[in-house]
Parts: structure tokens; C-alpha cells; sequence
């Protein structure tokens, strides 16, 4: 397992390095620049910003700086928008954010999905059955995109019941539409997921032998059938981390949470390449690692699997 491991973590060096490189040069292509306005910069004053920022050199010299500030001092650079803030500071500020509503969204989209999907599968052909699979379709009908504003008009336009949008340190109130909004879809898939999982493993040979056996119901469930309904279950459950994150863009959008989201749109409209770098970078390595976690976590669900 330890030498599987050493083996993903070195590819995914690469991977990442790779992933810079491509950005770096998909953006510098793009028309346009951090600086160019529909009221064009005198020549002279946009050469000395461009100086300031390095722009002025090279393509090869700019990722050459760049990959060393990151690999070396850990420095994403300075934002060209933000004149004093840089890369680090807006991650520092906006990740822990994404990151808190992101994974209580994540826990609940887990926890109420593969509970509906058990269920569901257990009382087959049942009104249960038939509620979970109903509300899962119309979960995965309703992206986060469409929640959001569907939550703030119900909630808070309407009802006032919950504040519309903000942050205000992390307070409950704040969190319950974004949370909501998030974990809708997903919990449906992964309901759905766990549904046809657990069917199948309840219809193997070996769930046959417990029941012919004596064991009761619970046993059975939870002692044998549960690990291997997991296991695709676990294989979707690490993207959908990741997802529930950049998923954040537009939760942040419509709830003014200050997350990392906003800061990674407004980087691409104002295209401030050090910012949308940055936070792409974040994401990419979040990706591999959640993906090789994913992968150890197989063995443990099934002892069968070996690296």
C-alpha cells in the first residue's frame, strides 16, 4: 500500500505541472490582458505596469519565474487587480470558506443519500422505495445553479425566515441555503447510486447464504452487505468533494458568501492571471489528492483489493 502510494503521489507531480503549464499558456493566448480597458493605457504607463508585473518578458521566462516562486517559496505572486493583496492572502481568505460549507454539504449529501438509497433497496418496490427514488430524480433536476435563487425567494423573500445572503463569521442561519443548495443534487446521485448498488449486492449468493443461515436482517445488512454496496459509491464520492468546491462558484455568486468562488470569477472576468492560476492550481492538486485517498479507501471496503 505504501509503495502504491509513493507511486500516485510522484505521477501527480507531473500532472500538476502539467496542468500549470496548459493554463498558464491557454490564458496568456486569450485575447487581451489584466490591463487593456475600453479606455486604452498611454503606451508608456501600461510598459512600466507590465514591467512591474513581469509581462514584459518572455513567455518561457514568465512560467520559468513563476513555477520557481510556487515549487520554491510556495508564492503565487501578486494579483494584478488587487493592488495590496496578493495570491496567498485571497486563498487564505476565501478557501476556508469554500471549504466549510463546502464539506458540511458534502457530509449531508453523503449521510441523506446513501441512507435514502439503503432504504430505498431494502423496501423495494415500497412506498419508501418509491419516495426516495422520486425525490432523487427531483434532486438531481435541481442543480445549485437553480437552487440558489430558489431557496432565497422562498426563505427569505417570502418567508423571512433565513438571511438572503452573507457570511457573518460562519453562523448557522448562514449556512443552511448554501448547504442546501449544494448537497441537493448530489444527494440524489448518490441515492440513486446506492440504490442499485445495494440491490444487486443484496440478490449475490453470499447475502443467500447469510439469510439461509439465520442471521437476522440487520446482520445481514450491516455486517455483509454494506461494505460492497459502498464501493461504487466511494468511487463517486471522491469527485463529488471536489465538485461540491468548484461547485461553490455559484453558491458564492448568489449568497455573497466571500468564498473562493467569487474571487475565481472575478479573476476570469477581470482576467488577473495570478489569481485564476492560483486558485486552478488549489483545485487541481485538491483533485489528485481526494482521488488517491479515494483509491486507498477501496482496500479497507474490500479486503479482495490489492495495489
Amino acid at each position: 500500500m505504501l509503495a502504491y502510494s509513493l507511486r500516485r503521489l510522484l505521477v501527480a507531480i507531473p500532472t500538476i505541472l502539467l496542468l500549470i503549464v496548459a493554463c498558464f499558456f491557454l490564458m496568456h493566448f486569450a485575447p487581451g490582458g489584466p490591463f487593456t480597458s475600453e479606455r486604452p493605457l498611454p503606451p508608456a504607463v501600461l510598459a512600466n505596469i507590465e514591467a512591474r508585473y513581469g509581462l514584459d518578458q518572455p513567455l518561457w521566462k514568465q512560467l520559468w519565474d513563476y513555477l520557481y516562486n510556487i515549487v520554491v517559496h510556495f508564492d503565487f505572486g501578486p494579483s494584478f487587480k488587487f493592488k495590496d493583496r496578493d495570491v496567498n492572502d485571497i486563498i487564505a481568505q476565501g478557501f476556508p470558506i469554500s471549504l466549510t460549507y463546502g464539506s458540511l454539504s458534502f457530509l449531508a449529501a453523503t449521510t441523506v443519500g446513501v441512507s435514502l438509497g439503503i432504504a430505498a433497496a431494502i423496501k423495494h418496490n415500497s412506498w419508501i422505495d418509491y419516495f426516495a427514488v422520486g425525490l432523487g430524480i427531483a434532486a438531481q433536476a435541481l442543480p445549485n445553479f437553480i437552487m440558489g435563487p430558489i431557496l432565497i425567494l422562498t426563505f427569505t423573500l417570502w418567508l423571512g425566515l433565513l438571511p438572503g445572503g452573507g457570511w457573518n463569521g460562519g453562523q448557522w442561519q448562514y449556512l443552511i441555503m448554501p448547504v442546501i443548495a449544494l448537497a441537493t443534487s448530489y444527494m440524489g446521485s448518490i441515492a440513486r447510486i446506492t440504490r442499485s448498488s445495494m440491490l444487486e449486492v443484496l440478490n449475490s449468493n453470499f447475502i443467500r447464504t447469510a439469510r439461509a443461515k439465520g442471521l437476522p436482517t440487520r446482520t445481514v445488512i450491516w455486517r455483509h452487505a454494506l461494505k460492497p454496496t459502498l464501493l461504487p459509491v466511494v468511487s463517486y464520492l471522491g469527485p463529488v468533494f471536489v465538485y461540491v468546491l468548484t461547485g461553490s462558484v455559484f453558491v458564492d455568486i448568489y449568497f455573497s458568501t466571500g468564498g473562493l468562488g467569487q474571487a475565481y470569477v472575478g479573476s476570469a472576468l477581470s482576467r488577473d492571471y495570478a489569481v485564476l492560476l492560483g486558485v486552478t492550481i488549489l483545485y487541481g492538486a485538491l483533485t489528485v489528492v481526494v482521488n488517491l485517498l479515494t483509491d486507498l479507501a477501496y482496500a479497507w471496503f474490500d479486503p479482495k483489493i490489492r495495489y
